[in-house]
């Protein structure tokens, strides 16, 4: 049951975009197109899942026995960095057009705050590594499902008549915020 808080938690409840504002960067510029959004969110899944096993291993096994905490983000931002490339080097290779689709915002994931938010979160709630697993997976599928749903909306928008002042920018924070406050209703489930 522990492991179900948790998930559910971090994908609805503290959805890491749309409650505690990490994100932000690929949220708005991504999530123009559902099937870039998709893909976006599905390689910042991948990354936070790894990272968010691979820096409990480090903290835990290497940081905490030599008592070097004080290096927990030179060390999580290294393993980040790390896994992007990953990333990228294998989208490039496998996809192509994915690729060229996410652009800038591929290299991006790297300064993703999402990520590394996870990574000291875990830390703080002094998760084990299963709870730390759940807890990447749960926030990855959060991510990808506010990235989608904004894209959704985004794409609907394409086809109505908006008001020029609102337009761009401002209608897109308009609906980041109304989607915020429809995840807020999250907050009573658990």
């Amino acid at each position: 049951m522990n492991l179900l808080v948790i998930f559910i938690g971090a994908a609805l409840i503290n959805n890491f975009v749309l409650q505690q504002f990490l994100g932000i960067c690929p949220f708005v510029g991504v999530s123009k197109k559902v099937d870039s959004s998709f893909s976006m969110g599905m390689a910042t899944t991948f990354v936070m899942v790894i990272s968010a096993m691979v820096t409990w291993l480090i903290y835990n096994l290497i940081l905490v026995p030599f008592e070097l905490q004080i290096l927990q983000y030179v060390a999580f931002i290294l393993v980040i960095a790390s896994l992007v490339q990953f990333v990228e080097m294998f989208i490039k290779k496998v996809s192509k057009p994915l690729y060229d689709a996410l652009g800038i915002f591929l290299p991006l994931i790297t300064t993703n705050c999402a990520i590394l938010g996870l990574a000291l979160t875990a830390v703080l709630k002094e998760y084990n590594f299963m709870e730390t697993l759940i807890y990447g997976v749960g926030a990855g599928i959060g991510f990808t499902l506010a990235l989608v749903i904004m894209a959704g909306i985004r794409e609907e928008l394409e086809l109505v008549d908006v008001p020029k002042s609102f337009q761009g920018a401002a209608i897109t924070m308009i609906i980041a915020g109304s989607l915020a406050l429809a995840f807020m209703g999250f907050a009573g489930i658990i």
